[in-house]
């Protein structure tokens, strides 16, 4: 069903010069300085996705060493994600009225002291807090790279490059995995443990990247928005200027825009029409999703181990399904925007569903890496969908604030996903844990047919 809601004249605000921004960043040609910035955004999404499947990591090698139980084992799954909720909440609206680029800077230095922080825990009452704060500096991680990018990108390659990020992101995954493996079956290095060696290297990496930040530009429509014309206007004219060198050319004419543009508007908006039924489509998406997909990254060792493999095993198993998570990505950059977002996101959840179906049935190993690999690539190809689909949905005045706060509420999914997750692969096994997980999947995609509007190649004032 298509949205065709508009805004009402009341809630209109000034034309110019916001919309003339925006219109003016829309019709650049794509060069170098778009391609560096998605490099560097999306070596920020490494980190953020490094850490979220880093928790099943943990929780597989730390269940041997210090002989936790499922309750423990579930804690240190969700400790991350707990974080993730309250830094989502709290990081992404402050990300709408003190600027992206600000709360770039800020949940990264968070992520990276506490994340060196985790690396000392002598045992589980220090690792869980200490693992939250770091799930809490890094929680509007992903909302931010969402949000900055659309807010930067003509719309033209708005979606592609936003895969590419992505791609760059998701190699965090098998890295995770893969690092994890070879420091389990290493047992110490330098006199560490492995497990610590996992925790430091995203510390230390997530540092350097927080160097190379602080050279990002603030987001002209953002600061449009705020009413500092001026410096939106110096922004645009040094990027057109930037652009127009490394394009050797004259730009493209600027538009004639009718676009309205709105000013700072109270976070109630999101509940009132017209943005009322997409909120309330995006909170049920953002639940649903989290089930599918990170239920996937976040469990997999566990799972392989109840399958009745080793630890290292698992993490080896689980690293080459994950090598699914970048070629997914990659496949996903030549159809994003030549496929409706909301199609795309419906094939590809149908595809989670059908794959984690047959994973969970399957027993050999080879039929385990097969249908964990596929499983993978349809969920990266239904990811970057769905993280491009949500920056369109919403007003740039209200755009982090609604993303996040919705983003927050899948992370508070994932607090409770392994408590009933394993309590489910314990009594039942692990085909009733994905069968489960398919039947939501479904689910998921009965909203989004009814509720989600077509966005694919519209400028987001006018969505």
């Amino acid at each position: 069903m298509r949205d065709t809601t508009s805004p009402t004249p009341e809630r209109r605000g000034a034309t110019a010069p916001g919309a003339r921004a925006a219109a003016r960043l829309d019709r650049l040609p794509p060069t170098r300085w778009h391609r560096r910035l998605t490099l560097l955004v999306g070596v920020g999404a490494f980190f953020d996705l490094y850490e979220l499947f880093l928790g099943g990591v943990l929780a597989a090698v730390l269940a041997g060493q210090w002989h936790l139980g499922h309750a423990a084992v579930s804690w240190v799954i969700a400790s991350g994600f707990l974080g993730m909720f309250v830094g989502a909440t709290v990081l992404s609206v402050l990300a709408d009225r003190f600027g992206r680029r600000r709360m770039f800077l800020v949940n990264l230095a968070a992520y990276s002291v506490f994340s060196l922080l985790s690396a000392t825990a002598p045992d589980l009452s220090w690792l869980l807090p200490l693992r939250f704060a770091a799930g809490l500096g890094l929680g509007a991680e992903l909302v931010l790279v969402d949000t900055y990018l659309a807010e930067f990108l003509p719309r033209a390659v708005r979606g592609r490059y936003i895969a590419r990020a992505y791609t760059v992101g998701f190699l965090g995954v098998p890295v995770a995995a893969l690092l994890g493996a070879r420091l389990v079956a290493a047992h110490r290095l330098l006199g560490l443990e492995g497990w610590r060696w996992l925790l430091l290297a995203g510390a230390l990496g997530a540092a350097f990247l927080q160097l190379m930040r602080r050279r990002l530009p603030e987001s002209p429509r953002w600061l449009a928005v705020q009413g500092r014309d001026a410096e939106a206007e110096r922004i645009v004219a040094e990027l057109e200027e930037k652009v127009a060198r490394e394009s050797g050319g004259s730009l493209p004419s600027v538009p004639e825009t009718e676009t309205v543009w709105q000013r700072r508007v109270p976070l109630g908006e999101m509940f009132r029409a017209p943005w009322r039924r997409r909120t309330l489509m995006w909170w049920l998406f953002q639940v649903l999703q989290t089930v599918g997909y990170y239920g996937f990254g976040s469990l997999a060792p566990v799972v392989l181990t109840a399958k009745g493999h080793t630890v290292t095993e698992s993490l080896l198993y689980a690293a080459l399904s994950f090598c699914g998570y970048p070629v997914g990505s990659a496949l996903s950059v030549p159809l994003i925007d030549r496929i409706e977002r909301r199609t795309l996101i419906i094939a590809s959840a149908l595809g989670i569903a059908t794959c984690g179906l047959a994973f969970g049935f399957a027993t050999a190993s080879w039929a385990v890496v097969t249908f964990g690999f596929l499983l993978t690539v349809a969920s990266n190809v239904f990811s970057n969908a769905f993280h491009v689909y949500q920056t369109e949905l919403f007003p740039t005045a209200l755009r982090s604030s609604a993303i996040g706060i919705a983003y927050a509420l899948s992370r508070l999914t994932s607090v409770v996903l392994p408590f009933i997750a394993l309590t489910v692969l314990d009594n039942f096994g692990a085909a009733a844990v994905f069968t489960a997980s398919a039947g939501l999947m479904l689910l998921l995609c009965l909203n989004v047919a009814l509720l989600g509007p077509r966005t694919t190649g519209r400028s987001l004032e006018r969505i």
